[in-house]
């Protein structure tokens, strides 16, 4: 009995031991999948710069929100993940960079017409007075050689006429004076008959015309009626554009494969129809350090005036130099993204995964639609060719190296960009500006509904305009961003769009010749996740659009465009 009774026991001790054991481990395991559940963030497939902690709507498209991809796992520091849903919604494509035939060397540039300026004369003032009159008072007006284009008050004129009717007089007893005295005209280029007339009227002439000295269209107007002029003053600035030049810029790598003689077929975007030839008169001897571009210029003839100044044109050349390898790395030109002196490509690290690196390449020739890579890729490698300003913004969002954030460079590397803007994508750009400011100073005042109703009036404003491919692409980051935050409610995704919304426009903003007023670009080295961020403003004084009240002068001035 008493040995039944410890075999009990014994029992009883080993469910209770077992009961405390396995009871604690399941509480373990169901304390750790808790956690594990609320640790878990929810991204928008769209956009993955949204993060919440809990399931839901993405607050931007409406779309359901699905688990984020721990990205941070296995990557370096400079890549960057995106789920295969955003991959897909965002249109991304990839491809693998190949070897080309590169023996036929064609190369393309890109540039416009601009005035021959060896056809440009400038109509000056011969003497000192005041514009009565003003004949010609719109550019592109035609004037022929001896056409009237002001009428001039002179009290230089006036006295000296005075001074000529009275040496008339004496010109029989003092005929050397006389003959001074019209001589001092002539320095005035004033004709004889005119001279003769006012001799044998006696009367003085209070107002004196001046006539053109060349034939061809005006490109300035530099007086108006009123305006007091001096000797040698330009009045008129007139081209003969008969003929125009073709300016281009090319690459670095490819002066090599540039001489002056060279035949050019040339496009023009506006003529599609119609092919121009020429050959290259001119090669700038001095490198532009910041495009790293030198340019090249063709005299086109014009006798038709269908050429107009400020027209884009591309160019085909055979290169000077044959390509002495058989094979070349090509990628196409949709990969491309410019940065001033820097040329960029995102690369598919991982071949099983969505994830990208950003990488600078060095360039050659242009064949069509593709790109050689001299330095930077290799045969094999997986780069981006859709979509790549998409990448770039995720990039942007993450604090990794972009387009916009090159940590090998000081901040505001936008504010080095250089870009040609057209005069009249510039003039609407300026009037884009004044909503980006409504749009800021809502952001300023934590308003969400203004700063939606800004950003929609700024996309009506966006100009339409033909630009090179650095500026393109900076516009269409311009137009997804203020998109983003007119269909958006949530103030701080609002504010998360306004970060790369205003890199991009101080990079734009920086290329724009002549602002209405002193804009500045100011910096909040504690937004973005204390990454720092940028924004442009009308004042010196900070008001933080990405804080609002919690932190309303954080900030500083970094930089004045004007």
């Amino acid at each position: 009995m008493k040995k039944y009774l410890v075999y009990i026991l014994i029992l009883m001790a080993g469910l209770l031991l077992g009961y405390v054991f396995f009871n604690k481990d399941s509480e373990t395991e169901t304390h750790d999948e808790i956690h594990a559940e609320s640790s878990t963030m929810w991204t928008c497939s769209m956009h993955p710069q949204i993060m919440q902690q809990e399931p839901g709507d993405c607050p931007i498209c409406g779309m359901d929100l699905i688990p984020a991809e721990n990205s941070s796992e296995g990557l370096n520091a400079e890549e960057i993940s995106m789920t295969e849903n955003a991959m897909k919604l965002a249109n991304i494509e990839t491809s693998i960079v190949g070897e080309g035939r590169g023996g036929n060397n064609i190369m393309t540039l890109s540039g416009k017409i601009e005035v021959n300026e060896d056809q440009k004369a400038v109509m000056p003032a011969h003497f000192n007075g005041r514009i009565e009159k003003l004949y010609v008072n719109t550019i592109g007006d035609r004037v022929s050689r001896g056409q009237v284009v002001a009428s001039v008050y002179s009290p230089e004129l006036v006295a000296a006429q005075q001074e000529l009717i009275t040496a008339a007089k004496l010109k029989n007893s003092q005929p050397q004076l006389y003959k001074a005295v019209r001589k001092k005209f002539r320095n005035w280029m004033i004709s004889d008959a005119m001279l003769d007339e006012i001799v044998e009227t006696g009367n003085v002439r209070t107002a004196w015309p001046v006539h053109a000295n060349v034939t061809g269209t005006v490109t300035e107007i530099m007086v108006e009626e009123g305006s007091h002029i001096q000797d040698a003053m330009p009045i008129l600035k007139v081209s003969n554009l008969n003929s125009v030049w073709a300016v281009f810029d090319a690459y670095e790598s490819q002066i090599a494969n540039l001489e002056k003689g060279q035949e050019m077929e040339i496009s023009v975007n506006a003529l599609p129809n119609e092919n121009f030839s020429g050959k290259i008169s001119f090669i700038d001897p001095i490198l532009n350090d910041q495009s790293r571009t030198v340019e090249v210029r063709v005299v086109l003839n014009n006798s038709k005036d269908k050429l107009k100044p400020g027209m884009f044109v591309q160019a085909e050349l055979q290169g000077r130099k044959q390509i002495t390898t058989e094979q070349s790395l090509e990628i196409p030109r949709s990969a491309v993204m410019w940065t001033g002196e820097r040329s960029l490509v995102y690369v598919k690290t991982q071949p099983d995964r969505p994830v990208f690196e950003m990488r600078e390449v060095t360039l050659g020739n242009s064949s069509g639609e593709t790109y050689q890579v001299i330095e930077g890729l290799s045969v094999g490698e997986e780069v981006v060719t859709n979509g790549t300003f998409t990448v770039d913004a995720a990039a942007q969002l993450q604090g990794k190296r972009s387009m916009m954030n090159n940590v090998n460079s000081q901040k505001n590397e936008a504010v080095k960009m250089d870009m040609k803007l057209p005069k009249s994508f510039q003039q609407e750009f300026i009037n884009v500006l004044g909503h980006y400011f409504e749009l800021k100073d809502a952001l300023v005042n934590s308003n969400p509904n203004s700063a939606a109703n800004a950003a929609k009036s700024a996309i009506k404003a966006l100009p339409d305009s033909s630009l090179q491919v650095m500026a393109a692409g900076h516009l269409e980051e311009v137009k997804e961003m203020l998109e983003a935050i007119s269909k958006n409610d949530e103030l701080e995704n609002q504010r998360s769009h306004f970060i790369i919304l205003s890199e991009n426009m101080i990079a734009l903003a920086t290329n724009i010749d002549k602002l209405e007023r002193s804009v500045y670009v100011q910096h909040c080295p504690m937004a973005n996740s204390n990454k720092g961020a940028d924004w442009l403003s009308q004042s010196s004084e900070v008001r933080n659009p990405y804080y609002g009240d919690a932190m309303l002068t954080c900030g500083e001035v970094t930089a004045e465009l004007k």
